[in-house]
């Protein structure tokens, strides 16, 4: 992935930006168990951040994919993972199948106020019976004259107690499960609609995560993203994006834990000597930061690849595999070297620990990166 003076210009806005408006509130909203996002959103919007890859005719800058990873990458950065985690939500997760697919109408309505930071969309897809088995779904949206009539609920739905509208998956016919779905935008305030609880989780605290129940919720037809019976199909699309911005968003975030260990290790001691000097743990952080660097490099191949009009998702789905694990095993090590104080809830690298548990779960865990891989390798029983 070439990096050009655009997107080195963009590095330094994102990186200005989160010092002086992310940054010193991280601690603060980390114990509240929230951010406040139309706040911070409005203020991403207006510097053009929202919508670095939609179309200009909705507020969008109209540039490519590659700027996307970018601004994951930097997002990263960030000493927490739910902030990050509910900007790519909005920017990468919601609203790519609606900017493809949309009607005019419906990006007017919904895409162009996310895009200007008026609004803070969340996706629908996971329930309390279906999290990575997406075609299970049970949630209906049945026509009803000019309407969408739907019912049943999602879970673990990031934004979910801040957003305005969601891009939910629906089951919109009785036909087989990966044809009889669709993706509607739902505004939250229909009525109907309910935030039942936000969930108490392990880490990731500065995200609001719902879960939300459809009583006979009324939405136009036109509502509709793209068409009718498409929805899973534009669902994976969607899955694709969110799985690289997802492996983009972890590579600073690994190398903060490495730093951050450094810093600590050089300052603490034992044994007459700093736990820096002992050569099994800068050899460690070594060996992880390399791990770190192969990764980014799987990460630019497959934004390359896609720019190119390639079907990555072989790539996208080795990357959120290893993202995951990467993550995990980059935060145990160093959690290691800080002793008894990485225990701590007050240390930055206890939280990196938490957060960085989710990315093996969230959109596809490890287990269904693991089967697409194998499908697409065909080594599945039956796919040879």
């Amino acid at each position: 992935m070439h990096l050009t003076d655009e997107h080195r210009e963009l590095r330094r806005t994102l990186q200005k930006f989160i010092a002086a408006e992310i940054t010193p509130h991280v601690e603060a909203w980390e114990t509240a168990g929230g951010f406040p996002g139309h706040a911070l959103f409005k203020k991403m919007g207006d510097l053009g951040l929202l919508g670095l890859t939609k179309p200009v005719a909705f507020g969008g800058a109209g540039l490519d994919y590659s700027f996307a990873i970018l601004m994951a990458e930097e997002l990263g950065a960030i000493d927490c993972g739910g902030v990050p985690m509910a900007i790519g939500v909005h920017t990468d997760m919601a609203t790519p199948a609606l900017a493809r697919f949309g009607s005019d109408e419906v990006r007017r309505e919904f895409l162009a106020p996310a895009i200007a930071g008026d609004v803070i969309a969340c996706v629908g897809v996971s329930e309390v019976g279906a999290g990575s088995d997406v075609a299970a779904i049970k949630t209906t949206a049945r026509r009803e004259g000019g309407d969408y009539v739907i019912n049943g609920g999602k879970m673990w739905i990031t934004n979910g107690a801040q957003a305005d509208w969601m891009c939910l998956l629906a089951n919109t016919s009785e036909g087989p499960a990966h044809r009889n779905k669709s993706l509607i935008c739902v505004p939250m305030k229909a009525k109907g609609v309910s935030v039942a609880r936000t969930l108490d989780k392990l880490g990731m605290h500065t995200s609001d995560t719902a879960q939300i129940y459809f009583d006979n919720v009324r939405v136009p037809v036109r509502n509709l993203i793209g068409e009718e019976g498409k929805g899973f199909s534009y669902q994976m699309i969607q899955f694709q994006e969110e799985r690289l911005w997802a492996a983009a968003c972890s590579l600073k975030a690994g190398e903060r834990a490495i730093q951050q260990t450094i810093a600590y290790a050089r300052e603490r001691k034992a044994f007459g000597k700093s736990i820096l000097d002992n050569q099994v743990v800068h050899f460690r952080l070594a060996e992880l930061q390399a791990e770190i660097e192969s990764l980014r490099g799987l990460v630019y191949r497959a934004c390359d690849l896609y720019l190119a009009g390639e079907d990555v998702t072989m790539l996208a789905s080795m990357a959120k595999l290893k993202a995951g694990r990467l993550g995990r095993e980059v935060a145990d090590s160093c959690l290691q070297y800080w002793g008894g104080m990485g225990y701590m809830n007050e240390t930055s690298i206890s939280r990196a620990y938490r957060d960085a548990r989710l990315n093996s779960i969230a959109g596809g865990a490890d287990e269904v990166m693991l089967t697409i891989i194998s499908k697409l390798m065909g080594t599945l029983p039956g796919m040879q």
